[in-house]
């Protein structure tokens, strides 16, 4: 009976949260208040300052990439990326249609169009094996790279993401891409920390982001990063997100439309503080992962979703999958669980099916659908493992 099953699910998620616990709150524990307070008493709390220097190299040192840029947040960093990328107004991007809106936004704020196409169930990332046959139908390469044979746009960049914070199958998408002649940008705003064979996500294509908004593995209140190991492209990027200021001691000179879109140095003391936990973070984040999979391991009908194979994930978000036929159970376990107390969410809906983007290209999305009928976010936050060790007061 469905009563008996989502009583089941309630029981698991509780048995491993203790009690009422949100979908994912930050914990600061660390030298976040001094760091802060620093800036405060300095007066340095605008897009200028040391802590701005230092998460940007925390960031290359924790990556492994040559350069970082702080920005505001992860939407924008994204923007950024596009555009250095090539991409213009008209041209297409594609993207999965399971993410977060703001991936196809920022595609959006350029102008171009986001083409969608379908994931993968066990990355939950893009599907790599579908998208070359998608791709040999569809594309057509001519003297200025691709363009969709369809709609006679350019195909300007390719973004993957890392869903929940799972590694996708970035090296095959990455091999495509370079067939194709279409850059790579990667959305790696859930990954923080995640390994795909050893080498940090967002690191794979020409450019990559990071987020660090209030419910991410590390927060910085809001803000994000580029990534890349391009000098050229780096120097660009910081120059953009600056309002396109030339440096001068007093003129406001600028060469193009920039972007007021710089890091302020009070959330980079946040984001440094909380880097300096990362490593604790996801310890604590991957044991709750497996508290979940044995809570679950007795109950027909749900899987944990764990991370792929020959990856490390920063597990940012658990998730529960239904099986084929309890489908219908999702939104009753959704009801139980908040009206438990226990804060959990369906995954996005799929962005073709948003008003603005109800128009835009899309290849088949089976998956896409399945996963949306099945998937549900359970309780992931750091203070679910601290309280179970008795370190959080």
């Amino acid at each position: 009976m469905s009563t008996e099953f989502v009583n089941s699910v309630v029981a698991a998620i509780r048995n491993v949260t203790g009690g009422p616990s949100a979908l994912h709150e930050p914990i600061f524990q660390g030298m976040e208040g001094r760091y802060v307070q620093q800036c405060v008493d300095t007066g340095w709390v605008s897009s200028v300052g040391a802590f701005v220097d230092r998460v940007e190299s925390d960031l290359c040192g924790i990556t492994g990439t040559k350069f970082a840029i702080a920005t505001v947040n992860g939407t924008s960093a994204l923007h950024i990326a596009l555009l250095l990328a090539g991409v213009q107004r008209n041209e297409e991007v594609i993207v999965p249609a399971l993410t977060f809106v703001g991936t196809a936004n920022a595609i959006s704020y350029c102008g171009a169009v986001p083409h969608f196409v379908d994931v993968c169930s066990k990355t939950l990332g893009m599907d790599a094996e579908l998208l070359e046959e998608y791709l040999e139908a569809v594309a057509e390469v001519v003297g200025d790279g691709v363009r969709n044979r369809q709609t006679g746009r350019r195909i300007a960049a390719i973004v993957p993401m890392h869903t929940f914070g799972h590694p996708c199958d970035i090296v095959s998408l990455g091999a495509l891409a370079n067939r194709y002649r279409i850059p790579l940008v990667e959305d790696a705003a859930e990954s923080l920390g995640s390994l795909y064979q050893q080498k940090h996500t967002g690191t794979f294509g020409r450019l990559g982001i990071l987020s660090f908004n209030g419910n991410k593995i590390v927060t910085s209140g809001g803000g994000g990063a580029i990534l890349t190991d391009d000098p050229a492209l780096a120097r660009q990027a910081k120059h953009l997100t600056t309002t396109a200021k030339v440096p001068h001691k007093w003129e406001y000179i600028h060469d193009c439309t920039g972007f007021n879109y710089r890091m302020p140095n009070i959330n980079a003391a946040l984001a440094c503080a909380q880097l300096e936990q990362l490593p604790q973070f996801i310890e604590i984040k991957r044991s709750t992962a497996l508290l979940y999979q044995e809570a679950f391991s007795g109950i027909d009908g749900v899987t944990v979703i764990v991370e792929p194979e020959g990856c490390k994930s920063n597990y940012w978000l658990n998730a529960i999958r239904l099986d084929n036929g309890r489908q219908q159970d999702r939104d009753l376990i959704l009801r139980a669980t908040n009206d438990a107390g226990l804060q959990t969410r369906p995954c996005w809906t799929p962005l073709n099916r948003l008003a603005m983007y109800q128009g835009s290209p899309a290849s088949s999305l089976r998956t896409t659908d399945e996963l949306y009928a099945q998937i549900i976010n359970v309780p992931s936050g750091v203070g679910i493992g601290l309280t179970r060790r008795g370190e959080r007061p």
